[in-house]
């Protein structure tokens, strides 16, 4: 049912899909499924669910947002590792890190990449924290996040790892201009510049808005703030 699915839209969106992928996306669906037994992962279970859900909804990235060859891109609290796995999946040549606050996420994570076959940097760490170090800061093409916080703390959770030049893409709803306009205030003050906004629509009939926020200076040395500040405080 998976690889039906994920052919279809991959051929309705002239993106090409190998047996191998297909073959990739049905572990990575078992594995949910069966880790979802005994941690909270997902509260979708169904395999037509998982395929639109999860990873229809994280590769529209690649048919919204022009990623480079050997981009080097962070997944910015990726839960069960979406959208990160499924885009690295698509294209094995970028160099993921995947970042979660959840230890018990990234064991699960581990054996994901592991029975795929796949390398990638796992990071448990909070956002906030890891991107004042050094190796981190400002040294990645891309941030992502499909996170449910709002757009102007995603954007001072995510910029400061995005290097002048690089994207900060934020995977949003139905209301994702709204945000946008919202998020005006902390884009200009954390580095960010020009936007750039893709609405698509899933086979299930939802709305998804990727937002992608360029990169133009770096970020003020006093961002991120606490966690804490930057939920009750936001830039706007």
């Amino acid at each position: 049912m998976i690889t039906e699915i994920l052919e279809k839209w991959c051929i309705e969106n002239s993106i090409d899909i190998t047996d191998s992928q297909k073959a990739a996306f049905e572990k990575y669906a078992e594995l949910l499924i069966s880790w979802n037994e005994k941690m909270n992962l997902t509260a979708i279970t169904e395999k037509s669910e998982i395929a639109v859900k999860h990873f229809i909804d994280s590769i529209s990235v690649i048919k919204a947002c022009n990623i480079k060859q050997n981009a080097r891109i962070i997944d910015i609290g990726t839960g069960a590792g979406f959208p990160g796995i499924p885009i690295k999946i698509m294209r094995p040549d970028i160099e993921l890190y995947l970042l979660d606050s959840l230890n018990k996420r990234l064991i699960f994570l581990d054996e994901v990449c592991r029975t795929l076959d796949i390398k990638v940097g796992l990071i448990h760490a909070r956002a906030e924290e890891y991107s004042q170090k050094p190796e981190y800061r400002e040294t990645f093409d891309i941030s992502i996040s499909r996170a449910v916080a709002n757009l102007p703390s995603l954007c001072e959770y995510c910029l400061p790892y995005v290097k002048k030049g690089g994207s900060f893409i934020s995977m949003k709803g139905p209301d994702g201009e709204n945000e946008l306009a919202q998020a005006e205030n902390a884009i200009k003050i954390l580095g960010g510049g020009k936007t750039k906004t893709s609405r698509l629509i899933l086979p299930d009939e939802s709305t998804r808005t990727i937002i992608e926020i360029k990169k133009l200076s770096p970020t003020p040395k006093k961002y991120p703030r606490r966690s804490v500040k930057i939920s009750k405080e936001p830039l706007i």
